[in-house]
């Protein structure tokens, strides 16, 4: 019999959560972010659950391909553009890809591969190419004042076509950050003079800063029902949480007052205490450090995580559910136990924990 685990995707809560977002830039398309593997939910399942949206962005060369491969015509946008141009190029065109290009070396290898396809008299499809601007994130992007020369001297490439121009904000969950509105301020200026459209907004940009939304808005946390403010939820912004991790409980000990759980003996029962195990562990994603009191759902109530995490299993306290029993169902997060507040008790962020799960841990689509 299989193990219990599995995270459950509710695909028609991801296009519920797409249309939210439509319903929000009605004017503007939508590149849907889907890299590390749909945000931790399977990247071909995401990418069929939203293909009304206008595109897609992914991380690498390989998740591209495995969309491809799954059928995907969308439009698909390499959002850190190539690693290698001689391996990558040709399996780039191959595919119908879009680039984003963001160092000088990029630009000096469409410029050489350009001038082999010439000399040869190849005649290839030109390269749909996004130049990104570096306005204060200070992690990719050229700076402003190099994008003139950028853009004037990929438009003499006959391998390139310029589709646009974008950048990325470094503080934009933050409501009251003055920097996002400097960002802002500091691409328009940059890019009055020049064609091709403009992206700005992410998640939060696209919930908070309409002056960002320009031609094409860049959603990801929000596609899975994640708000991407501190202290909210997905449901805050109106949004469906898409992924339920669901497991059982395995086993019940009774353990004596001043009796050890787990590993370590890190936890120590006050009193004799029923210990329920659930079949999840740091070896499928969930954090080892995760501390006790993190609420985990059984039967839909809360109740404690006790003790450490270990690789396959973690315990809770079953004191509020004395009629608990071994194969009842364990949520770890849900609609009803929101994974930003499971990450919080982490100290870490929903977008880590949703993203850390391990091949090991099934989907099941509903």
């Amino acid at each position: 019999m299989a193990r219990a685990l599995k995270a459950l995707i509710n695909v028609g809560a991801l296009q519920q959560n797409l249309a939210k977002v439509r319903a929000r830039v009605p004017h503007q398309k939508i590149m849907a972010m889907i890299k590390a593997d749909g945000y931790g939910h399977g990247l071909v399942n995401v990418a069929v659950a939203l293909k009304d949206a206008d595109a897609f962005g992914v991380a690498c060369l390989e998740e591209a391909l495995a969309l491809r491969e799954a059928g995907i015509k969308n439009r698909i946008i390499l959002m850190s553009g190539f690693y290698d141009a001689r391996s990558e190029l040709p399996l780039i065109l191959e595919l119908n890809l879009e680039l984003v290009i963001h160092h000088e070396g990029q630009v000096n290898d469409l410029t050489l591969a350009c001038s082999k396809a010439e000399v040869i008299s190849c005649a290839f499809p030109a390269i749909p190419v996004w130049i990104k601007i570096n306005t204060g994130m200070n992690r990719l992007g050229f700076q402003c004042d190099q994008v003139q020369t950028v853009f004037e001297t990929l438009s003499q490439c006959s391998l390139v076509k310029h589709q646009g121009l974008m950048t990325h904000f470094a503080r934009s969950e933050e409501a009251d950050n003055v920097e996002t509105a400097a960002q802002i301020d500091r691409f328009f200026q940059t890019v009055e003079a020049l064609p091709g459209e403009k992206s700005l907004a992410n998640s939060a940009a696209i919930l908070g800063m309409p002056a960002s939304h320009a031609d094409w808005v860049r959603p990801g946390i929000l596609l899975f029902g994640v708000s991407p403010y501190p202290g909210r939820i997905g449901h805050d912004e109106g949004l469906t949480a898409v992924m339920t991790l669901q497991s059982e409980l395995i086993a019940i000990q009774s353990v004596k007052a001043g009796g050890a759980v787990g590993y370590g003996g890190a936890y120590v029962c006050k009193k004799d205490t029923r210990i329920g195990v659930v079949a999840a562990g740091y070896g499928d994603g969930y954090p080892r450090l995760m501390p006790t009191g993190t609420p985990v759902l059984v039967n839909g109530r809360a109740v404690p995580l006790v003790g450490r995490v270990s690789m396959d299993m973690l315990t809770v306290d079953l004191e509020s559910q004395p009629e608990a029993k071994i194969g009842d169902i364990v949520q770890l997060w849900s609609p009803d136990l929101p994974v930003e507040r499971v990450a919080a008790a982490a100290g870490t962020s929903a977008y880590e924990l949703l993203t850390r799960l391990t091949k090991r841990v099934p989907f099941e689509i509903c």
